[in-house]
Formats: structure tokens, sequence, C-alpha cells
């Protein structure tokens, strides 16, 4: 096996010999007994003029290219959500420029199932906001995503967060857009941990008052919300929710820490997917869900156990930085030329944190060419002056 030297926790510069092999394969056909998607990322124009800060450059074909392996591993697509760097890098309309190329991929596809970020990011921060404008934001995007066949995700708004005085006000926004939508929503409740202007969402800082606020929402327009998904981070949390919601109601999990037991579930229940770390593991995720929808819960268990450790590791904090671990995986496996991010974003975690990101990898059978993967990381760390 290759070897590569490596930083190590303390920061010295230590030899380490590749040793993970893969002991499972993707199905060729695969069939889930969870509905599972995995929220994707978008690959940047490396070769574009447009200043990453300022202007976000996609490679269209690489992106779509990544998206048509996901849905080949029987995973739906969560597009243009968090893992696509909305609100870091991926503005509105380039979304929706996203959106509309990936529906209309899909669409082709049979069984492909797609469904996308609609949000308030096009609203600029601004004092006097009202929570008006959050509805008239909520359905512009709203609008256009159906105007394309999409499939709705409802994500948090931090414009809401900003401009809700009460509870109600949660309440009274989220009433107005499930009133208007056409088809059933994935509703998206992202905990502060990933964006941290959305922290007190639904009108609390407490999540159990919070949680009562959503589950409320819920039960008033129970046949507008296919699901919900939650990223809490805190399993007790997931499952006393999933607990309560009403018949037909899916929870979809949105725990990168706690994934495995939560999508197996218990005697009560278990939750679907909605994962960002099914993209960077979407071939171990794949072989998982395939076995758990044979009655094979042994095997479920014995893959995804190793990518724990390197998914605790991506959602490190500060977790909102775990898009630059999704891309490192997708860059060192060969999906992308580069390990250039929208927005800059590759320069948000440390070469430490790459090294150690490597060996996870290594471990839980992830990186596919060994070979391409120690040359990729040797000229990374080149750039950081290591000598690997």
């Amino acid at each position: 096996m290759p070897r590569i030297n490596l930083l190590a926790h303390h920061g010295v510069v230590e030899p380490y010999t590749l040793r993970g092999s893969r002991s499972w394969d993707a199905p060729a056909k695969p069939a889930f007994n969870r509905v599972a998607f995995s929220a994707a990322h978008v690959v940047a124009d490396a070769r574009s003029a447009a200043d990453p800060w300022v202007e976000a450059a996609v490679d269209w074909d690489a992106t779509l290219r990544y998206r048509e392996h996901l849905l080949s591993l029987g995973l739906g697509v969560a597009e243009a959500m968090d893992t696509a760097q909305r609100g870091m890098g991926l503005d509105w309309p380039t979304a929706l420029g996203l959106i509309e190329k990936t529906v209309a991929m899909a669409r082709g596809k049979p069984g492909a199932l797609v469904a996308s970020g609609v949000g308030t990011d096009q609203l600029p921060p601004r004092p006097g906001l009202t929570t008006a404008d959050v509805i008239a934001a909520y359905e512009e995007q709203a609008e256009a995503v159906e105007a394309v066949g999409g499939r709705i995700i409802l994500m948090a708004s931090r414009a809401l967060a900003a401009s809700a005085r009460s509870p109600e006000d949660y309440e009274h926004v989220y009433g107005a857009i499930l009133g208007s939508v056409r088809e059933p929503v994935i509703l998206h409740w992202l905990g502060p941990m990933f964006d941290p202007a959305l922290a007190g969402y639904w009108g609390h800082d407490d999540l159990d008052a919070a949680m009562d606020v959503c589950l409320r929402v819920i039960a008033a327009h129970a046949a507008k919300v296919d699901g919900i998904k939650i990223s809490l981070l805190d399993k007790e949390k997931e499952i006393a929710m999933r607990r309560r919601l009403p018949e037909g109601v899916k929870m979809y999990t949105g725990d990168d820490f706690h994934y495995p037991e939560l999508i197996e579930g218990d005697d009560l229940g278990y939750s679907h997917a909605l994962l960002g770390i099914f993209d960077a593991i979407a071939p171990a995720a794949s072989a998982a869900l395939q076995a758990l929808g044979a009655g094979d819960e042994a095997e479920y268990r014995r893959i995804l156990a190793p990518t724990v450790p390197l998914s605790r590791h991506v959602f490190a904090a500060p977790t909102r930085f775990y898009k630059s671990g999704v891309v490192f995986l997708a860059w060192l496996n060969g999906w992308q030329d580069h390990f250039v991010m929208v927005g800059g974003q590759q320069s948000a975690r440390s070469a430490r944190h790459y090294c150690e990101l490597f060996r996870l990898a290594d471990a839980a059978g992830l990186l596919d060419d060994p070979d391409r993967a120690v040359a990729r990381m040797r000229a990374l760390l080149t750039v950081q002056g290591i000598d690997a």
C-alpha cells in the first residue's frame, strides 16, 4: 500500500501507510426500505475569472456528474441545500440555475428523487425587515421551484430568525407558505451549530419549547408536510420528536453524528435520511441501506460503523465548515480535478484537519484509488509547506 507523510495531532509530520480496503460493494440495482437523500455539493469553476468571495462560479458539468453518481447509487439528491454552500458562497440566482439543471437531468431517470431548497436568501439583511417580507421571499422561491417541476425542501430562514418577535410569527409565516404550495414539502430545522444566525428558531432558545412550536405548525398543516429534517446533532431530541409526528409525516434525520442508529430505528419507528455526510460516503451509504432493506442489520452496522468517526470529524466545530471536508473527499476520489470551492471555502479548515480526514477516509475504505488520493494529498500539503 502507498505511504505518505501526514501531520499528526501534535503537529509533527509522521509517516502513514494506507490500510483501508473496501469490504463491501455498492449495489448495481439499489433497493432501500428508507427514503434516503444526499445533500449534494457544488464544484467550483477553478478557471473562472470571478472573485470567489464575491461571485459564485460553478463547473456545471462536474456538478451534475456527481449528482448522476448519487442517483445511480439509489440516493436522492437534496439540491441547493447547505452542502451546496447555500448562504456560504451560493446565491439564489445560481441556486435556481442549479435546481433547474438537476431537475431536468433527473427527469429521464426512473425512480430518481430530487428535492430542492427553498429559502429567503435573496433578502439582504436590513433594519425593519418584516415577516411579510419573509413570506414574499419564500413565495418567490417556491413558485420558481414549482415552475420547473421541482419538489420543495422549505429551508430555515435567517431573515425569519431576525424579524420574528414571537413563536406566533413563525406559525404565521409557515402557515402562509404551506397554505400556498402545491405539493407536500419537507421542512428543514437547522440548528445554530450549522448556522449561528438561526439561534432561537421557532421563537425559543430552549429546544423543547421550539419543538412544541414546530410540531404545532406540522399538525396544523399535516397534509402539506411530507416530513421534517432536523439537524440538531441530538439523537434524543430527534427520537422524541419522531414519536410525536402526525401519522404519515416522516422524520428525515440530519444528524451527521448518530445517523446509523437513527435510520435503523427501534420498535417504535425509524428516521429516513437527508444527510450531508451521504455526499462524502455515498457508496458505503448505498451498500449499507441495501443491507438494511434486505434485513441484514449486522451488515448495515458493519459498513456504516467506520464512517461515523469520519463524519464526526468532517462536522466538527465550527460545524458550518463541514462542506470543505465533503469537497475534499470528492477531489481525492477523482470526481473533480481540483480542490477549489465556491467562496474560497477550501481555506476554512487546517492542514492538520485534512490529514486526519485522510486517515479516517482510508480507515472507512472510502478512498477509491489510494495512489491517486496520495498524489493529491501530497500536492495539497506541498502548498501548505509540508514535505509529504
